[in-house]
């Protein structure tokens, strides 16, 4: 098989999130370049990867794997390092896993955190984690952490999602990133449906409803905002999937809804129709505030990490200083005080388009390496 111009390396496509949107504006970006990952489940994940050529390791013959990816921890370091890339340039899109492709190539990593279950296990995992779960970190995390930061050292360039992870990947593996925001790719103006796990007595509320998408994680602290809403007059409405979901389910007063697996139609219908999105997670870079924003919403978010890069303080949104119930309340509360200027929070989101992410990405590919082949490109 001749050497490909350009692959595209992500983790794993088993969720819906704002690294598999990346993913996608790559793939729309660079037509016909094919993606690497260790497992795809294609229910699990965007529709828009069944258009795209996607490879897999031997894991992904394993079902449970590919529904529970957490589980495959322990496997996953060799099924990378194992895969071989035949391709001029790699861009890995990668929180851990695909900068550890083996490349002919060059390699740019775009990063949205090192690790987090590696250099940060203790918020990533809350103190609701398995002992199973410790007990695997425990024995496998000097290792895994020096396969890691060697993995790290195989890149040509590195390239961060934001200043907050600029500044981990400085700290844990002592490499100089340059900083470009991924893309908002919400879509506004598209269609719109309404979600069908979204009845009227869900929605009949004072002031009407506010919106958190989030992976349901620790570190995300949706059990703050759910707790939060208990003292608000208002609805809110959670979408997301993960393993704190029972949990919060358990826990959610009345005026809290879950939905899980939308489509992009069903989230431009919530995003046009909510009165603000909530943020309470520590966030590498904070890319629903974006999304909100291309809707004229204002956000309000935790003072913290990447939220600081896509919120303008006072224009976009509002931040709060620590994730607490009351904390979180007290900022809803003054979000509904003020008077917004949807235009102004419109005009904001425009600067992180996928047009904008695409220019200022290639850009810094070709200073970092001048290696990326413009034959490849497709259509933004």
């Amino acid at each position: 098989m001749a050497r490909e111009p350009l692959v595209i390396a992500h983790d794993y496509l088993t969720q819906r999130g704002g690294a598999e949107r990346v993913v996608l504006a790559l793939a729309r970006a660079f037509a016909g370049a094919p993606i690497q990952t260790t497992l795809f489940e294609p229910g699990d994940t965007y529709p828009e990867f069944g258009d795209v050529e996607v490879r897999t390791t031997p894991l992904d013959r394993i079902a449970l794997l590919r529904r529970h990816h957490r589980l495959a921890l322990p496997l996953l370091a060799a099924a990378v390092q194992r895969t071989r890339i035949d391709a001029d340039v790699v861009i890995a899109s990668s929180s851990g896993w695909a900068h550890g492709f083996r490349t002919t190539g060059r390699k740019i990593v775009y990063c949205y955190s090192p690790a987090r279950w590696l250099y940060q296990p203790g918020a990533y995992l809350g103190q609701h984690a398995s002992r199973s779960t410790r007990l695997a970190l425990a024995v496998l995390g000097p290792w895994l952490r020096r396969w890691d930061r060697r993995q790290a050292r195989s890149a040509d360039a590195y390239i961060a999602c934001s200043s907050v992870a600029r500044d981990r990947v400085r700290a844990v593996y002592g490499i100089e990133a340059e900083v470009v925001h991924p893309p908002h790719s919400s879509g506004a103006g598209g269609s719109e449906h309404r979600p069908a796990g979204l009845s009227d007595t869900a929605l009949d509320g004072a002031g009407g409803f506010d919106l958190c998408v989030s992976r349901l994680l620790p570190y995300k602290n949706v059990d703050a905002v759910v707790t939060a809403f208990a003292t608000l007059p208002h609805r809110l409405v959670v979408v997301g999937a993960g393993p704190e979901q029972a949990r919060l389910r358990a826990m959610a007063p009345p005026n809290v809804v879950f939905l899980q697996h939308l489509t992009d139609a069903e989230m431009r219908w919530l995003y046009a129709r909510c009165a603000s999105i909530v943020a309470a997670s520590f966030e590498d870079f904070g890319l629903i505030p974006v999304e909100a924003a291309s809707f004229g919403k204002p956000s309000v978010a935790l003072r913290w990490g990447g939220f600081l890069d896509t919120i303008v303080e006072g224009v976009t949104g509002i931040l709060f200083d620590e994730p607490t119930p009351t904390a979180i309340a007290d900022a809803m509360r003054r979000c509904r005080s003020m008077r917004w200027d949807a235009e102004a929070i419109r005009a904001h989101a425009a600067g992180f388009s996928e047009e904008a992410f695409l220019e200022r990405l290639t850009a810094a590919i070709e200073r970092a390496t001048g290696a990326l082949p413009r034959a490849s490109r497709g259509r933004p």
